[in-house]
């Protein structure tokens, strides 16, 4: 039988070392919040000729916008996220583009003022923050029965946490290599992965409730191992149908949802791990070292 259990610190140590290289990646380069989380403007132009992303960008520093981020789409546009323009400023950019690259087509254009970034932020932090109060509240009623049932939730808080922050770290290097932003698909996405993976490791717990209940010897390691090994190639199936799903969203819906298949890929592959190779060995310390 695998010993999951006895791999534990090497699975923490695992673990350890990619929120490390995520926490020293956002200490060093931070995210790139997109303008529904901080205030601004995003246009999305297509010209009618080939422009090269370099001279877009010499173009319009020499604009005055020497801090815009732009990315290429699929389609072969250019995706601008500016300062916030009011309809003089939009208009002046605009013919500056039309001047120097020709006529070309503003497809899209949003723009977000501080006050409504700011009241985004405020009610993602509420939110963020009563799905993790709920979850514990959950998880421990859900077994009140057991010896301990705050240690339930207390874990599956911690794997919770430990998924965030992959996802998160993950995102700050995706972001400075490939200029990816943090916008309310990101945040859906969080509160996705959040759900999921309170899913599994809520199985995983279940398991190891009712081998305790019909256990001959009570050995604690032994049962919740035990219950890892059998309930671990549901886990993986259901993991990998989920990712095959995402991974089809990722390739044939394009761009509009990328931040969301992204973190799903990414939350549900860190969340299967967690459940199993950290909120149950977790328990495992958590009893060893209250004896």
């Amino acid at each position: 039988m695998l010993d999951i259990i006895g791999k534990r610190f090497w699975f923490f140590l695992g673990s350890g070392i990619v929120i490390l290289i995520g926490i020293v990646s956002l200490a060093t380069f931070g995210l790139n919040i997109g303008i529904e989380l901080s205030s601004g403007s995003m246009m999305r132009v297509g010209f009618k000729q080939e422009v090269v992303q370099v001279e877009l960008k010499q173009e319009l520093a020499s604009l005055g916008y020497a801090n815009v981020i732009i990315q290429r789409t699929g389609e072969g546009d250019f995706l601008l996220r500016l300062p916030e323009l009011s309809g003089d400023t939009r208009a002046q950019l605009e013919a500056g583009l039309a001047a120097k690259f020709g006529a070309f087509e503003v497809k899209e254009f949003a723009g977000v003022s501080p006050l409504v970034a700011a009241e985004t932020m405020r009610n993602t932090a509420i939110a963020v923050a009563i799905a993790a109060i709920g979850i514990l509240l959950y998880v421990t009623w859900a077994f009140r029965k057991m010896p301990n049932p705050l240690r339930y939730g207390t874990c599956a808080i911690i794997a919770l946490v430990h998924d965030v922050l992959v996802v998160v770290g993950i995102f700050s290097i995706l972001g400075h290599i490939l200029g990816w932003e943090i916008n309310l698909m990101f945040i859906t996405g969080i509160l996705a992965v959040i759900g999921y993976s309170v899913n599994d490791t809520v199985v995983i717990f279940d398991r190891i409730r009712e081998n305790l209940l019909k256990a001959r010897t009570f050995n604690f390691e032994v049962v919740v191992n035990n219950s890892l090994v059998e309930t671990l190639g549901r886990s993986l199936n259901t993991s990998l149908t989920t990712l095959l799903t995402v991974l089809a969203l990722l390739l044939f819906v394009g761009a509009t949802i990328q931040n969301f298949a992204v973190v799903l890929l990414i939350g549900i592959i860190a969340g299967t791990y967690s459940s199993i190779c950290i909120a149950a060995p977790l328990l495992v310390v958590w009893e060893r070292r209250s004896k």
